[in-house]
């Protein structure tokens, strides 16, 4: 089992601690459709990337009764 050999004092184990904060979002403007999207993604509501279309976004899906 691992035992340190001198006690680490606060200041040196915060120190060590400060680059393990997480990081907000920070989410760019879709140019085709102006929603919010990660950056260098796909368009998760209009389904464009570097302006093209790389997803079809369906308009409305029909379902049967028998299908559901």
């Amino acid at each position: 089992m691992a035992v340190q050999q001198n006690k680490v004092s606060k200041s040196r184990r915060n120190n060590r601690r400060a680059h393990d904060a997480l990081v907000a979002a920070n989410p760019n403007e879709c140019p085709s459709c102006g929603e919010l999207k990660r950056p260098h993604h796909v368009c998760p509501s209009c389904g464009t990337y570097a302006d093209r279309e790389v997803i079809a976004q369906a308009d409305e899906i029909d379902l049967d009764d028998d299908a559901a």
